[in-house]
């Protein structure tokens, strides 16, 4: 209860609900059998209101993946079914379904006239939706007539997922989702123990009678779950659900929930310190603009880092079956980005920017996401050019940003670096992708300009945004924002617009204080390229400077896992801050936020208890996926084997020894020219060895004197080899992948 929470050994494929606790029934099996076919569904009814339109595009893009040919060989995957199954429903889990089952399929359970496929078991997702808006939120007309076309979208995106993780492992599956499917959905729930018929309805202990179900038919063969027996609704929320039976999330963690507003996040974080300006040194006039070709992982795609980088980056993070599940719907939302603005559209509703804020903030929590921020968009946060090299012009004053958790007792079973770390990334990519389009889409309805802006096709950068919206502050990480509640287990995603909005502030919750008095990311990076040093500035940002170039090398070419998020598994902000969580780290949460006199003495406490305590090392009870590797199209077990790295407590590195690299504007490639521009790292370690302290460009600006040389951003060049833009077909496409 101090120091560990009874969840700490809760398998994780068992869910967030406690649903294996309630008696069953295997009699219902033979009941259900043995009903009559059931008739196909009538076709959906026409979506109503912007949000409901705009939730049924995304419905029908995600419905488009539903089905497709297996891999041409079969994994190596294990013999033993329930250990099939761990993998299967963790999947679903770390998708965020809200229960999950499995069963046989029975004849009867393919609707009357569909064409049976060669399918013998079925796993059904059940999701609940999210908490509608207050009446007297301007969210609350959009939400209303749309509350099932939204939740349908999330049961069928983890469907889809599910479907496409089978499939890359050999095995034929196809999902079955709203207005999409061959199946009865309802029966199979009942099938796989997640509700109980109650007249001509169906009902959930747990959830009740309002849910989205989607299913996955296939022939891969997993271990079964048991019908719940009637008497499963009687007591479900009784006074072992309070308190969290079998370490599930407790009656109490959810009631603290719902009794939020919705256009606050589950986290508190009104409670923490305002400020004018982040926390960090921000010379705004001096920041160049950069283009989209200066990302590593831009550059090592046009060949700039070699042969090896450039192979590996076509697969590095999609090179298991996990991602393979989520990479069709992702690419599949980017023509959705951006799209024509309704002429038509009453504007005059919408003049209140603090009543548009918070019913902007209600939608992307009704939608998913995990914390929303807003700013204004400096030009700076622009990119000057895009992948193809034609200029970038601003266009847009005001920014959503969103934050989704990459899902803490996943991360807590990885090592940082194994076959889970890319699909952890991929997960918040595809989810943010989804919620932003969305919004984006509702937005422009509404008569105002917007686009959302993802990991696959950003016009902006994210970081300053994240820091002017109020989400967090930079850390020895470097280039990642600590969130005080989620530490750095996000990712970002951003919707730019026009739509008035009131802006947050920055925050201060004394990071730059922990991070100055704790080195625990720089000693367990694989890579060494988190500094052990004091901050610099870096174009115009006062930051603890990352080897942008080596960790951008080892996430590509890491044999032993799928990309890396060693930084944020060893963190000791990553955490998770509920009415469940332990209360040593309740209380150490709330005295990081309000008692910032108690950091010089709790802040080294907390760094040494954290490595006492052993946060860092995985734990076994959290893992559930199979470590496999996609090799040429076909999954195989790991060439060069499994991370499993745990703490380093004795590792140190001299930095002189091994200096880092830094390429400021000056030293990036020339935006217009999509050919390889190889690195030069000999004159970047140079470089970096003069960069100004915090300390001398505040007096150089106190002095008047312009900006360093290295400020000035490398400047097109004409007869540049342009138009090379990124073909999205090549993101995880293994087949050109070259193994090392």
């Amino acid at each position: 209860m101090f120091l560990r929470t009874r969840s700490d050994d809760r398998p994780y494929h068992l869910g967030p609900f406690p649903l294996e606790s309630r008696p069953r029934d295997p009699t219902i099996v033979g009941i259900e059998a043995a009903r009559a076919p059931a008739d196909p569904p009538p076709p959906l009814a026409a979506p109503q209101g912007p949000l409901g339109r705009a939730a049924r595009t995304y419905l029908e893009l995600v419905a488009t993946h539903a089905a497709a040919d297996p891999a041409p060989q079969l994994a190596p995957v294990p013999d033993d079914l329930a250990r099939r199954a761990v993998d299967i429903k963790g999947y679903a889990y770390f998708m965020n379904a809200t229960q999950v089952g499995v069963c046989r399929m029975p004849a009867s359970a393919w609707l009357r006239g569909a064409e049976p496929l060669a399918h013998d078991h079925a796993v059904v997702v059940l999701v609940e939706p999210e908490r509608a808006p207050e009446p007297d939120n301007l969210a609350h007309a959009w939400v209303a007539p749309a509350a099932d076309e939204v939740v349908s979208i999330r049961a069928a995106e983890i469907a889809v997922a599910v479907a496409g993780h089978i499939r890359a492992m050999g095995f034929p599956a196809r999902a079955h989702v709203a207005g999409h499917g061959m199946v009865d959905a309802e029966r199979l729930a009942v099938l796989a123990g997640l509700a109980v018929r109650a007249g001509d309805r169906l009902r959930n202990p747990y959830v009740g009678e309002r849910f989205a179900l989607a299913v996955v038919t296939t022939s891969y063969g997993l271990e079964t779950d048991r019908p719940l027996a009637a008497a499963a609704l009687a007591g479900a929320r009784g006074l072992r659900y309070w308190f969290g039976i079998n370490g599930a999330t407790s009656g109490r963690e959810r009631n603290r929930r719902g009794r939020r507003a919705t256009h606050l996040s589950r986290y508190p974080m009104e409670q923490v310190r305002r400020v004018d300006r982040p926390t960090t040194l921000i010379l705004d006039d001096e920041i160049p603009r950069v283009p989209k070709r200066a990302s590593f992982f831009d550059r090592a795609l046009r060949g700039d880092l070699g042969d090896k980088a450039q192979a590996e980056r076509n697969r590095f993070a999609f090179k298991q079956p996990h991602t393979a599940g989520m990479m069709a719907m992702m690419r599949g939302m980017v023509p959705l980005q951006d799209g024509q603005v309704a002429a038509e559209a009453d504007r005059s509703r919408y003049g209140d920017p603090a009543a548009n804020a918070r019913a902007i903030k209600s939608l992307a929590y009704f939608l998913g996401a995990d914390l929303a921020g807003i700013c204004e968009v400096p030009r700076y946060a622009w990119y000057s050019h895009g992948q193809d090299g034609t200029p970038i012009e601003p266009k847009h004053k005001y920014a959503v940003v969103m934050l989704i958790d990459q899902e803490y007792d996943t991360m807590e079973g990885a090592s940082g670096d194994d076959w889970i770390s890319g699909a952890q990334s991929m997960r918040g990519y595809l989810r943010g992708a989804e919620i932003a389009g969305v919004m984006s889409d509702v937005i422009r309805q509404l008569g105002f300009p917007a686009r959302s802006q993802t990991n696959v096709d950003s016009d902006v950068l994210h970081i300053p945004l994240l820091l002017l919206a109020g989400l967090g502050e930079l850390s020895r990480i470097g280039e990642l924002v600590l969130n005080p509640f989620v530490g750095p287990r996000f990712k970002s995603v951003v919707l730019t617009t026009d739509l008035p909005l009131a802006p947050d502030r920055p925050i201060d919750f004394g990071l730059q204080y922990f991070c100055s008095h704790c080195w625990k990311c720089a000693r367990e990076c694989p890579c060494d390229a988190i500094p052990w040093g004091d901050k610099i500035v870096f174009n115009g940002y006062e930051t603890w400077k990352p080897d942008v170039e080596r960790c951008a090398r080892y996430r590509l070419t890491n044999a032993k896992g799928s990309a890396c998020g060693r930084c944020m598994k060893t963190c000791p902000l990553n955490k998770v801050v509920t009415a469940d969580g332990p209360l040593v780290q309740r209380i150490a949460s709330w005295c990081g936020v309000n008692a910032f006199w108690l950091k010089p003495i709790l802040v080294p406490i907390a760094v040494r208890l954290d490595d006492y305590l052993g946060h860092g090392k995985r734990n076994p009870v959290k893992k559930w996926w199979l470590d496999l590797e996609i090799v040429n199209g076909v999954c195989v077990k790991p060439v060069k084997g499994v991370s499993e790295r745990d703490l380093d407590l004795d590792h140190r590195i001299d930095p002189e020894k091994k200096p880092m690299a830094y390429y400021p504007a000056s030293m990036m490639p020339v935006p217009n020219d999509v050919g390889p521009q190889p690195v030069d790292r000999k004159a970047a370690v140079a470089i970096a060895k003069r960069m100004e302290t915090p300390a001398q460009a505040r007096a150089r600006k106190a002095r008047g004197e312009p900006p360093p040389p290295e400020y000035v951003p490398t400047p097109p060049r004409e007869g540049a080899a342009t138009g090379g833009k990124i073909d999205l077909a090549t993101y995880g496409n293994a087949q050109k992948a070259v193994a090392r």
